[in-house]
């Protein structure tokens, strides 16, 4: 995977978090509040940004690709989406860690975005799936405004077709994007249009589909306890078997090697000193 990560974001306006390295990828101890907060003023600013929403799978995809995992690490910002994330960072010391869920932080940034007459936008989910996204949002947020929504098509674009989804987003006055087309492909796309699209953009994985109904979500109880992956993969068989089966183990053992290894996490250097070498080859699913 070629990478580039040499946009130089501006001068960070908003306080540092607390930051710790699982398997060397970062994670930063935000939440619901803080991300919006940091969303919607980078907005208002007109700031070319990134989010990624990082769970089990993404600290796993960056464990088999470190130009991945760069990608990752060169975003403005990573929430624990996932559960065990957030236990990870509470046994690496940050005590107060807290999950911030795609789908619910897509719903309070758009809350956000309509107190404060803040347009967005959407890339991502199916033509029929999107449409039902966007007249739920409408139905739930009605001063809102939705500037674009762009359903792309699975396969990999050309670059014609790149170039005019991007000029038709960076000319809807839009000023926040959630972007929907699942890891680790939306985090590649969301690296290479940093510096292209002035506006933060959210990799909110299948939020879309879950707010349209088309996927339906875990219990809010299964969540709790870590068991979401299980849900989805009743769900959805036959397209997350492999995903749950090569990963979940996998990551459990290596940050359990992490632990015992006295790595705190505290730098990436650390971090990628506990890797522990695999000779199987890697599925991307």
């Amino acid at each position: 995977m070629q990478v580039q990560v040499d946009y130089q974001s501006p001068a960070p306006l908003n306080p540092p978090l607390e930051q710790r390295y699982v398997l060397g990828q970062r994670l930063d101890a935000t939440s619901y509040a803080d991300a919006t907060e940091r969303v919607l003023s980078w907005a208002k600013r007109v700031e070319s940004r990134y989010v990624c929403l990082s769970n089990v799978h993404m600290v796993m995809e960056g464990w088999d690709d470190p130009d991945f995992r760069e990608i990752i690490n060169a975003s403005d910002l990573i929430t624990a989406d996932g559960v065990p994330l957030v236990w990870a960072l509470r046994l690496l010391g940050v005590k107060s860690a807290k999950r911030v869920y795609g789908p619910d932080l897509t719903w309070q940034v758009c809350e956000a975005a309509e107190r404060a007459g803040v347009s967005i936008a959407f890339y991502g989910g199916t033509p029929e799936s999107l449409k039902v996204f966007v007249e739920v949002v409408t139905e739930r947020l009605p001063n809102l405004v939705i500037s674009c929504a762009i359903a792309p098509p699975f396969r990999p674009l050309t670059v014609e077709e790149d170039a005019t989804y991007t000029e038709q987003l960076a000319e809807s006055g839009a000023r926040i994007l959630f972007v929907g087309i699942g890891c680790p492909k939306q985090e590649v796309w969301m690296s290479k249009h940093r510096g292209r699209l002035n506006m933060p953009m959210l990799g909110v994985g299948a939020a879309f589909d879950f707010h349209a109904g088309r996927v339906k979500q875990a219990p809010a109880w299964l969540q709790g306890i870590g068991l979401e992956w299980l849900f989805r993969l009743l769900m959805e068989p036959k397209r997350l078997w492999r995903r749950y089966t090569w990963h979940n183990p996998r990551f459990m053992l290596f940050f359990i090697g992490q632990l015992l290894g006295g790595h705190k996490g505290i730098s990436v250097s650390q971090a990628d000193s506990a890797r522990i070498s695999t000779s199987e080859p890697v599925d991307k699913l």
